[in-house]
C-alpha cells in the first residue's frame, strides 16, 4: 500500500491498526471471516472503475466485453456450486437482496411470515421499523422454550394467516433447519419460500447443513460469512421456483435494477467469482466440517463452565448463550470480553425481557478463527478464557433506569480498559493468535 501511504498516511495508519487488530484477537462474530488474498485483489482492481448499468449483453453504457465475462462467470460458477437455474450477482449485500425479492414478488402490504428478531431471525425478516413491515404486512413465528423451531406451531400459524411469502433460514440459531418441512408449510398455503441462507451458505457446500435449494422458491445469501469472500449477495431461483412462477428471474432482475440500484460494483462481482471457485474446492469442503467439529467442540466445554447455551448446544457454526444464570448483562459481557481479546457480539436470547441495547445474551462462532487453522484442541482453552473473563465482571448489575444505563456503561468501560486479569488475558490471546496467522 505505497501508493495509499503516500497519498493519505492517516487511513493508511487506520488500515494497519485494523490489520494488527484482527491479528491479535480471536474473531469469533459468526458473521465474520478473513477473505482471500485472492479475493481482495480482484476487490482492489481496475474493475472498480467501470459502469455497467444492465446485465451481461443488455448494458447501458458501452466498453463492457470484459465485465460481461467477469459478470457471466461468476453466475455461471454459483448456477454450478448450488444446483440452480438463475442467479443474480448484482445485489451489493444481504439487505437489498432481501429487498428486491420482495419489491419483485409482492404488492405494497402483502403479507409476509418469517421469524422475529428476538428469536434469532433477520431485521429484513419483518421485523418492526423495517422496509420489510413498513411496506409489508409481518407475522412474525417465534422458537419454542427448548430454543428449537416448533414446526407444528409455524404451521399452524400460516394456516391462520396465509401470508404470500414465508422466510426461513436465520441469523442467530444454532440448530439444522428442516427446509424440507417449511416447503410443506409453504406447499400447504400456497406461499412463496425463500430461504436465506447467509449464515450457513459455506456450511451448505460443504455438506455439513442440507441444502434449502429441493424445498424452496428462492435463496438469498450474502457471499462473506461463511463463503469467505466480499461483502456482496447472490438471488437465486430453484426449479421448483420457476415451476411455480416462470416469471421469477425476470421480476428479480427488474427489481434490482431499475428496481433498486444503478450500476453494480463489478470489482464486487469480480471478487464473488473469485470466492465461488475457492468454495468448490476439496479443502473449502474440509474447512466446512473444521467449523462445525470446532463449533460443537466449543460448546461441550462451554457447558462445562455452566453457560446456558441456547437449545443447549449447536448443529452449525454459531453459538447463542444466555447470560442470565451468570449474573451479567450480554452487553457488558461482549464488552469485556472485546478489552480480554475475544470479538463477539451482544445478542438477544429468546424470551428475553430486557431491551435490545441491552440483551441477556452474547453470539459467538468459529468461521474465522477455522480459517486461521484453529482446531478442537484450541476450544478448550478458548473456552477456558471466555470462563475467565466472565467470571471477572458477573455480577456486574445494570441500573433500572435507561439514562442511567448510559452513564453506568462508559464508566464500567474505563474500568474494564485497565482491568488488570483482562489486559493479562488479552496478551494471552495475542501470543496465541501469533501460531495462527491471518491468512
Amino acid at each position: 500500500m505505497n501508493n495509499l501511504k503516500i497519498v493519505d498516511w492517516e487511513i493508511y495508519n487506520l488500515i494497519r491498526e485494523e490489520e494488527k487488530r484482527q491479528a491479535d484477537v480471536l474473531e469469533m462474530i459468526p458473521s465474520e471471516n478473513y477473505t482471500s488474498r485472492a479475493v481482495m485483489e480482484a476487490l482492489g482492481s481496475v474493475l472498480t472503475n467501470k459502469y455497467s448499468e444492465g446485465y451481461p449483453k443488455r448494458r447501458y453504457y458501452q466498453g463492457n466485453k470484459i465485465a460481461d465475462a467477469v459478470e457471466q462467470l461468476a453466475i455461471d460458477r454459483a448456477k454450478k456450486l448450488f444446483g440452480v437455474p438463475y442467479v443474480n450477482v448484482q445485489a451489493l449485500s444481504g439487505s437489498p437482496a432481501n429487498a428486491a425479492v420482495y419489491f419483485g414478488l409482492l404488492d405494497y402490504k402483502d403479507k409476509i411470515m418469517g421469524l422475529s428478531l428476538a428469536f434469532g431471525g433477520h431485521l429484513t425478516h419483518g421485523a418492526p421499523l423495517t422496509f420489510s413491515s413498513r411496506f409489508f404486512t409481518s407475522v412474525q413465528y417465534q422458537l419454542g422454550k427448548d430454543g428449537y423451531l416448533d414446526y407444528d406451531a409455524i404451521e399452524k400459524l400460516a394456516i391462520k394467516e396465509k401470508p404470500k411469502l414465508i422466510i426461513c433460514g436465520f441469523t442467530a440459531y444454532p440448530r439444522i433447519i428442516d427446509f424440507k418441512r417449511f416447503g410443506e408449510i409453504a406447499d400447504k398455503v400456497g406461499a412463496y419460500l425463500m430461504a436465506d441462507i447467509s449464515h450457513i451458505t459455506g456450511l451448505i457446500i460443504a455438506g455439513v447443513h442440507s441444502s434449502p435449494v429441493p424445498y424452496v422458491h428462492i435463496v438469498t445469501t450474502t457471499t462473506h460469512k461463511t463463503l469467505r469472500g466480499p461483502r456482496g449477495a447472490l438471488i437465486m431461483v430453484t426449479e421448483k421456483g420457476l415451476k411455480k412462477n416462470p416469471d421469477l428471474p425476470k421480476k428479480i432482475d427488474s427489481a434490482i435494477i431499475p428496481g433498486l440500484q444503478g450500476g453494480p460494483h463489478d470489482n464486487q462481482t469480480a471478487a464473488i467469482a473469485v470466492a465461488l471457485k475457492e468454495a468448490g474446492s476439496s479443502s473449502f469442503k474440509k474447512y466446512g466440517e473444521q467449523i462445525v467439529k470446532n463449533n460443537k467442540a466449543l460448546a461441550e466445554e462451554l457447558v462445562k463452565y455452566d453457560f446456558n447455551l441456547v437449545s443447549g448446544g449447536t448443529d452449525n457454526h454459531l453459538i447463542l448463550i444466555d447470560l442470565r444464570n451468570k449474573k451479567i448483562n450480554g452487553k457488558v459481557a461482549a464488552f469485556a470480553l472485546e478489552i480480554a481479546g475475544i470479538v463477539l457480539n451482544m445478542n438477544g436470547v429468546p424470551f428475553d425481557t430486557m431491551p435490545p441495547l441491552y440483551p441477556s445474551g452474547i453470539r459467538l462462532g468459529t468461521p474465522a478463527i477455522t480459517t486461521r487453522g484453529m482446531k478442537e484442541k484450541e476450544m478448550v482453552k478458548i473456552a477456558e478464557w471466555i470462563n475467565k473473563v466472565i467470571d471477572e465482571v458477573k455480577g456486574t448489575s445494570l441500573p433500572g433506569d435507561r439514562q442511567e444505563r448510559v452513564g453506568f456503561m462508559k464508566s464500567f468501560r474505563k474500568k474494564a480498559e485497565k482491568n488488570k486479569k483482562l489486559l493479562e488475558i488479552a496478551k494471552e490471546i495475542k501470543s496465541f493468535c501469533s501460531k495462527f496467522p491471518v491468512p
